[in-house]
């Protein structure tokens, strides 16, 4: 006979720490920028483009604000470290494609460079979950020092370029850089900003951590 579920997901709720609701928080403004973005594909508003970019920044202070809760209250855990990756991977990867796909990038080649960079921040994420345990144990601190690559939520700067081109009336077909045919595929020069940034974040460069 099956067993009841309720006392389970009990459980889960009271596993979940202040900073948690937070980080939360910051997975909302994701998935509000992704519905924003495409409310402006259907309706053609730009304040709907605007306001899915301004989630951008507002999600980076929920994320900003989980960490330093964590902190203050001394509350560290496995589920919000899943917790932040998940929330960052739609906020900051996701969310950011899918309002670069809404202003123009929506030729073949631009495809793969939005699928690179998501997938890079995916990477990005998931090998500081793997190595944390590792770094800090290393640290006289007990705390990781440091980032390997960049942190996914520095995508910001590319959704505040999106929101300067769309505030410039440089987005669709008058992007910033214009639109070249390659071989079977439309591919848009500015889409290489998103290159960058992924490739930035899967690099062993070492950034100290705050």
């Amino acid at each position: 006979m099956a067993q009841p579920t309720g006392p389970k997901h009990f459980s889960m709720i009271r596993g979940f720490h202040l900073a948690d609701f937070f980080t939360l928080a910051n997975a909302a403004c994701g998935v509000g920028a992704v519905l924003l973005t495409m409310r402006y594909l259907q309706s053609g508003d730009r304040a709907h483009f605007y306001a899915a970019a301004a989630m951008a920044p507002l999600a980076f202070f929920f994320d900003w604000l989980d960490g330093n809760v964590a902190r203050w209250r001394h509350q560290h855990s496995a589920l919000g470290r899943e917790l932040d990756s998940l929330s960052d991977v739609i906020s900051f990867g996701v969310a950011p494609a899918v309002l670069a796909y809404a202003a123009g990038f929506n030729g073949g080649w631009d495809a793969v460079a939005l699928i690179y960079f998501v997938c890079c921040g995916v990477s990005r994420l998931a090998r500081f979950n793997v190595t944390a345990e590792t770094l800090a144990a290393g640290s006289s601190s007990g705390k990781v020092a440091y980032f390997e690559g960049t942190p996914i939520p520095t995508s910001v700067v590319l959704t505040a370029v999106l929101a300067f081109a769309a505030w410039q009336e440089r987005i669709g077909p008058d992007l910033y850089g214009g639109a070249w045919d390659l071989g079977p595929w439309e591919f848009h020069p500015l889409s290489l900003l998103f290159i960058a940034s992924g490739s930035l974040m899967i690099s062993t460069l070492r950034i100290p951590k705050p």
